[in-house]
């Protein structure tokens, strides 16, 4: 792989996404996982349910790698990019999509699903709370507002950070208030390492929501100052934010 600022810049810049696949960033950013397995709680609960409903589904790849799905099964997406994707994959499997505009409630019934499960989507408590059937479970693992909070700092210091209180005391009490029993709750901050600049400007073009506004031309010589501490050190470390909550209706 080549050194080079330019070229590193340019292939970010130039690099394809689509769904929520981040295979482009294999061998450039090694993220360190939290210390539970999303997929195996979820598969621990998904034999005892006879509905399930996937929040935020992306392009649908995590939910079209789970075996054993209920024959009722749908998913909800909300990022335009993702929709046509998350149904081309989906919908042949007999799993709905159901299309979401920002702020919407869900387009769900009362006590639909006993099992509802969401990685890393916003959710309003008092809908889970609706949609869930008596002793269904709510499963959530989530990015908290301290996500790789050192970008932020060494690219661009004093930025109002929007989510900042987001973290795994404001989720559970909002959860609680919405008459939800809290079964579960754990929160990690796991290392990343970025391993070269175009990893840090394909990541910053990807979440958009880490530096809003972010611009390459305009942050030309902190990303400079960033190449040069990864030739020197071998990689630029952060922190990732985590937490999982699983809550139950009663």
């Amino acid at each position: 792989m080549t050194n080079d600022f330019s070229e590193l810049i340019q292939a970010a810049e130039a690099a394809h996404f689509s769904g929520w696949d981040f295979s482009w960033l294999e061998g450039r950013l090694i993220e360190d996982a939290p210390p539970w397995d999303y997929r195996q709680i979820v598969l621990g609960f998904l034999s005892a349910a006879n509905s399930l409903l996937d929040m935020g589904t992306g392009g649908g790849e995590f939910l079209a790698s789970l075996l054993n799905l209920p024959a009722d099964t749908q998913a909800t997406e909300a990022y335009p990019p993702n929709i046509k994707i998350a149904k081309a994959r989906l919908e042949p499997l007999g799993i709905r999509v159901h299309t979401l505009n920002d702020g919407e409630k869900l387009p769900l019934p009362d006590e639909r699903f006993d099992l509802v499960i969401n990685r890393h989507e916003s959710f309003d408590p008092k809908e889970i709370y609706r949609i869930l059937k008596p002793g269904g479970l709510f499963i959530t693992q989530q990015v908290g507002g301290r996500d790789n909070i050192t970008l932020n700092q060494f690219l661009a210091p004093g930025i109002n950070l929007q989510y900042a209180d987001w973290d795994l005391l404001a989720a559970v009490n909002g959860l609680k208030a919405a008459q939800l029993n809290i079964k579960t709750q754990q929160e990690a901050f796991p290392e990343n390492r970025f391993l070269d600049i175009g990893a840090v400007v394909y990541y910053l073009k990807v979440i958009e929501w880490q530096i809003p506004g972010f611009d390459v031309q305009q942050s030309i010589d902190k990303l400079k100052q960033l190449h040069q501490h990864i030739l020197e050190n071998g990689y630029f470390q952060t922190f990732t934010h985590r937490f999982l909550i699983i809550a139950e209706k009663i």
